[in-house]
């Protein structure tokens, strides 16, 4: 199966200028009270194009979540630089948006308010963010539930009103660090599929972190192996299945051979480094 980061891959859209790169980046944590450092990323070297939806897999530890926060400039690097669109990036920005595992939506505001509260804080009139919520709303399948509060929602509902809350800041990337790990197993299949929808009519650049090798598959143009840590890219894959996804694509033979790649990919770094025996598919 191909690796090469320069494949194209199924739905995305290429230029010639990737939208991110990650450029020689390294990462080291300093422990004031051991003395000890400990290298989470090294030599991490990738390029994400402007459109493609891109997932991130590989063993527990390895530095995913790290390098999304990397991303969205809440942790600096100590080598080599992320840049984003040519820029490199040193704080947080605009132009990026984070969906956390957890919703952390504000509980005193309805669901129309906690969209808008990114908006708001930037200073947009209210009309205008309304109506720009309005939209979001509906794209995110909340139409009916506006002036409902957190409390009233579903696991499932409350992530979407997180997802519309980041897509109101209009972000050029968005960032996702394993928003359905907290989901029953039926909401977050169900969840995959709402997110393609709803990505397929923004078209988004996207980066998605999971530890679920079949959720990556299912929604990636391209899924990124990383190593154990220290975190580096093993393998660039691209996914050459069509769009749009049904479900039941995930029994497809082709599926499954990307399924089995991949995990014997995390496998091997998990029997090399001696980190203990994964368990099957990927998970913690």
């Amino acid at each position: 199966m191909a690796t090469s980061a320069t494949a194209p891959s199924a739905g995305s859209v290429r230029t010639n200028t990737p939208k991110l790169q990650a450029v020689g980046m390294g990462l080291t944590y300093h422990n004031p009270r051991t003395g000890k450092d400990t290298i989470a990323l090294e030599n991490l070297n990738l390029d994400i194009q402007e459109g493609e939806f891109v997932c991130i897999v590989g063993p527990s530890g390895c530095g995913k979540t790290t390098f999304l926060h990397c991303l969205d400039g809440l942790q600096p690097t100590t080598s080599g630089q992320i840049l984003i669109n040519g820029h490199a990036v040193s704080k947080p920005g605009p132009d990026r948006a984070m969906v956390f595992q957890s919703p952390s939506l504000l509980p005193w505001r309805t669901v129309t308010d906690n969209i808008i509260y990114g908006l708001e804080l930037q200073g947009m009139r209210r009309d205008k963010a309304l109506k720009q919520a309005a939209g979001l709303t509906k794209l995110v399948g909340l139409d009916g539930f506006e002036d409902h509060y957190p409390s009233e929602l579903s696991g499932g509902m409350q992530q979407r009103v997180n997802l519309a809350r980041a897509l109101a800041m209009d972000p050029e990337v968005l960032l996702l660090d394993e928003p359905f790990a907290a989901l029953d197993a039926q909401t977050r299949e169900f969840m995959q599929a709402e997110l393609m929808r709803v990505w397929q009519a923004t078209r988004k650049t996207a980066i998605f972190i999971t530890h679920q090798i079949n959720e990556a598959i299912y929604l990636a143009d391209r899924v990124l192996v990383f190593s154990a840590r220290p975190g580096r890219l093993r393998a660039s894959i691209p996914i050459d299945l069509p769009r749009p996804r049904p479900l039941d694509i995930k029994r497809n033979l082709r599926f499954h051979q990307y399924e089995d790649d991949i995990w014997a990919m995390i496998e091997e770094e998990v029997r090399r480094t001696g980190l203990g025996t994964a368990s099957e598919g990927g998970e913690e």
